[in-house]
């Protein structure tokens, strides 16, 4: 069967007896994605919208001059503006009088030919020379007035001749449905109209902040959070798109060095008090982890030379020594005593080593952290939230931002660029009109009958105050330990005990009123000793004869031991564990108790809901009770960015019940270091066959796959390779070719849409304050020219702005409209185990990005986390050879354990 959209004298991928591909067609750039079945859907109650896309016009005949920019010596991206920005002002009749624009790399896009197609010119700025170049001695002896102009070679060369036609031939409903992307024009658009706001701001990856846009804000830690906004270009069905949203980014404070030790780490927060203080070994390793990469500045004489931190030294500042230009070994200390009067405070801390081979070393305490850098490292949970509270804006504060920055000073028409390239920027919001899907009905239980139950608040949210659980489990062998707490704290167990139980009865889940043992109380010294854990661990086990089905952990505050905890119970012991903080205990809410409830019944093999009309009842068309569908959603987690070893984790999980399509067991593993595509997906996927066979007797006759975490530009390595690894497991069953459709959801966009409403007092708005309501879908203006893609908000969003999820259809063999694929979608939302209110991603994608954290979790503590701690810093090793995964006990296999 050739899918829907795909000419049939294309070839489609072929497959090799081995499950290797063997090939993927004459035209593979052209066979990315199932196109779009149909002109949208119908289904649901029309709503009008705006959405932070502004129409972007361009004249297809204006030709753009591509040139090419070597600058010797090489230097940074600001540097290099400001030398463009000179050449520029310096040269305009060579230039023709242009103003181009320029990404502060290799590229430089003109709307008018230069005078020539090779140019060469010399600039001169007031930046000293690379001060690592000179003997140790004379580098601190270059002073402001020393400072002298340094050269830099520009050569220019015209590279290409682009216009505007293949991107209007692209964008047109009547062009060729196999026309590719035209990426450099795109690419010289975005440039364009990025050079203004680049000029005037801090560049961050496609955003940009400014301190004008509400200042910094300190979030602790050494951090302060800046406000700007993220712009990029988007084909859409409307035309080109400029996507503008307002964004938040963490940076770190331009402090000095000392008092910014003081913040970032604790062990450093008395540093003043004790000049005297030596570092240990791991303090050591904590303040290189801290400022590694960092790039500083001076402050005991005048200079604008800046200073990338690779790491400190190893002897303690009183003791360094080093060669002056005759060779005479000076003492470091001395030296600044001598020649510039200045003693040393710390001299028991390390110096900064400021060269990645020389020996070119910095006292901590003279360097202050230059403005406008990112922070790279891991955000505290307290980092995290103030960042999340900065940027939390509900729909009119967001939608006042983007206009403002569309009109402001700083925004990307705040330029002569528009017009140099003659370019139309509306500034006005897309309006769309989108649609509002009906919710579906769901099927709880009472008493061993089912129940019928339609989420008919705004919220769509419902309760289980007078309901039970769909099924509700029977948890017989159970056990509580808890670590820590005070003895008013641990005092409260017995009622936590008994109001659990009573809780989990009202839900109908059986939880015994009695402990298999008396509740445990452990130091929270324990949780640092991961034999001794596992020990105690174990002889629970053994003491309920093996058979224990629940550990719930208490635990006095959020320890880093938890993920030592919960990889013991779940490969080493076999149970299921939930664990909980004695603050939450103090209260007991009927809420916290339900939602503990839920999750334990779902890790022990119940679940909260199921849909009351099956799905081949609403889908009749492809869904038959007899012909099982499987859905399965995968995911890849990788460390944090200074992270340069941790392998990253895959994950992917499979529903194992049909037609109810609601509990999923899941499969992860570890893999290379930051790859994106999921190496061992073949086998994970033949696994999760192998599970469903043994559960329903048959094989799926269709798979629905869900990939997250996928950018665009990765859509077609991973629709390549992991659709070859999806049908290499299908092929080692005899005969067995399901029907896949492979989509990509994406979370992590800057669309957001907004209620675009003339009666303020309306209903709608008084419950949403501008918010769209749950159900509401887009499939047209603002979605891709031709290809099957569609915005989802399946949520409602109590806080800040909604951000809808994309879903962009790559393969389709299943052939859905787009109504049927949009409801399915919507209604797998609102089985979610943990909650009882639809969330706001399909459940298959939200249950693998929790099993590949768990595998995160199991790798946290282990021996390549300290392979990281250990490395040099002054040299960027290749990742360590991936160690796998600890192997899941048996007993918790085929539970949502992950939950």
């Amino acid at each position: 069967m050739v899918p829907r959209g795909f000419q049939q004298d294309i070839e489609v991928a072929l497959m090799g007896d081995d499950g290797k591909h063997v090939a993927f067609g004459r035209k593979p750039q052209a066979a990315i994605t199932a196109r779009r079945p149909d002109s949208g859907g119908k289904e649901g109650s029309k709503i009008s919208l705006l959405a932070n896309h502004f129409l972007v016009k361009f004249d297809s005949s204006q030709k753009i001059y591509h040139y090419n920019v070597e600058i010797t010596p090489n230097p940074s991206k600001e540097v290099a503006r400001v030398i463009k920005q000179k050449l520029v002002d310096n040269n305009s009749a060579v230039l023709s009088g242009a103003q181009p624009a320029y990404d502060g790399r290799k590229n430089l896009y003109s709307p008018v030919e230069f005078q020539n197609d090779k140019l060469e010119f010399y600039i001169s700025l007031p930046i000293p020379s690379s001060k690592l170049t000179l003997p140790y001695g004379e580098m601190y002896d270059l002073q402001e007035k020393h400072e002298r102009l340094k050269l830099f070679r520009v050569n220019i060369k015209l590279v290409s001749k682009i216009n505007g036609k293949d991107l209007t031939n692209y964008l047109s409903k009547e062009g060729d449905d196999w026309v590719p992307l035209p990426q450099d024009y795109l690419h010289a658009l975005d440039v364009v109209l990025r050079e203004s706001p680049t000029e005037k701001c801090l560049p961050v990856g496609r955003s940009i902040y400014s301190s004008s846009m509400g200042g910094t804000k300190e979030i602790g830690g050494g951090a302060v959070g800046m406000r700007g906004f993220f712009q990029s270009l988007r084909p859409t069905q409307q035309g080109l798109a400029l996507n503008v949203d307002f964004s938040v980014t963490a940076f770190h404070e331009s402090i000095g060095v000392i008092p910014y030790l003081q913040k970032r780490l604790e062990f450093l927060r008395d540093l003043p008090q004790r000049k005297t203080r030596s570092l240990t070994c791991e303090e050591r390793k904590e303040v290189e982890k801290a400022l590694k990469s960092i790039r500083v500045f001076v402050c005991h004489r005048e200079t604008v030379q800046r200073y990338c931190v690779y790491g400190l030294t190893e002897e303690a500042t009183e003791n360094l020594w080093f060669p002056d230009k005759d060779g005479k070994n000076l003492r470091l200390m001395s030296y600044f005593k001598d020649h510039y009067n200045y003693d040393i405070q710390f001299k028991k801390l390390p110096c900064l080593q400021i060269s990645r081979s020389k020996p070119c070393y910095l006292p901590m305490e003279l360097c202050v952290i230059c403005e406008g850098q990112k922070f790279l490292g891991k955000l505290s949970d307290d980092q995290t939230a103030r960042i999340l509270k900065m940027g939390c804006q509900r729909p009119r504060e967001r939608k006042a931002i983007i206009d403002e920055v569309m009109r402001g000073p700083v925004g990307p028409t705040s330029g002569t660029q528009e017009r140099e390239f003659k370019l139309q920027v509306s500034r006005e919001m897309t309006r769309l009109t989108g649609r509002i899907l009906y919710p579906p009905k769901l099927k709880l239980g009472e008493g061993g009958h089912v129940r019928r139950l339609i989420p008919s608040r705004h919220d769509r949210q419902w309760n289980l105050l007078d309901g039970h659980v769909y099924e509700g489990t029977k948890i017989e062998r159970w056990i509580l330990i808890s670590f820590g707490g005070t003895p008013e704290q641990k005092s409260n167990i017995p009622k936590f005990i008994s109001q659990l139980c009573q809780r989990c009865e009202q839900l109908g889940i059986f939880l015994n009123k009695n402990t298999v043992i008396s509740p445990q109380f452990e130091s929270t010294q324990v949780l640092n000793n991961v034999n001794l854990l596992e020990s105690k661990l174990k002889k629970m086990q053994r003491a309920a004869s093996n058979n224990l089905q629940l550990l719930i952990c208490i635990m006095e505050r959020k320890h880093k031991g938890y993920a030592d905890l919960k990889r013991i119970a779940e490969t080493s012991v076999g149970v299921v564990s939930q664990c909980c903080l004695y603050p939450n205990l103090s209260k007991l809410s009927s809420q916290f108790l339900a939602n503990l409830a839920l999750k334990i019944n779902a890790k022990v093999g119940g679940c909260t809901v199921a849909l009351y009309n099956s799905l081949p009842s609403q889908i009749p068309r492809l869904f038959q009770p007899d012909e099982p569908v499987m859905f399965m959603g995968a995911d890849v987690t990788h460390p944090h960015p200074l992270d340069d070893f941790s392998p990253s984790v895959a994950a992917v999980v499979g529903s194992m019940n049909w037609p109810t399509a609601n509990k999923y067991i899941s499969r992860i593993r570890s893999q290379t270091h930051r790859q994106e595509i999921i190496q061992d997906l073949a086998a994970m996927v033949g696994e999760l066959l192998d599970d469903f066979y043994q559960e329903v007797k048959r094989l799926p006759r269709r798979i629905i796959f869900f990939r997250d975490g996928v950018s665009e530009t990765q859509f077609y390595k991973v629709l390549q390779e992991e659709l070859q690894s999806i049908r290499g497991a299908c092929s080692r069953f005899p005969a067995y070719k399901p029907s896949i459709t492979f989509a990509v959801v994406q979370k992590r966009h800057h669309t957001r849409l907004f209620s675009f409403e003339t009666d303020h007092s309306s209903t709608q708005n008084q419950f949403f304050d501008g918010n769209i309501p749950p159900g509401t879908v887009v499939d047209s203006v603002i979605t891709h020219p031709k290809e099957f893609d569609f915005y989802l908000c399946s949520h409602w969003s109590m806080k800040g702005t909604s951000r809808p999820t994309h879903y962009h259809v790559l393969w389709d063999e299943n052939q859905f409209t787009s109504d049927e694929l949009q409801k399915l979608v919507y209604n797998l939302c609102y089985t979610f185990v943990r909650c009882t209110k639809p969330i706001s991603l399909v459940p298959p994608v939200y249950y693998a990005h929790l099993a590949a954290y768990r595998g995160r979790l199991y790798l946290e503590r282990s021996e390549s986390s300290a392979l990281f701690r250990n490395t040099t810093t002054l040299s960027r090793a290749a990742p360590p050879k991936t160690a796998p995964l600890p192997k899941l006990s048996e007993n918790i296999k085929k539970l949502m354990f992950y939950c």
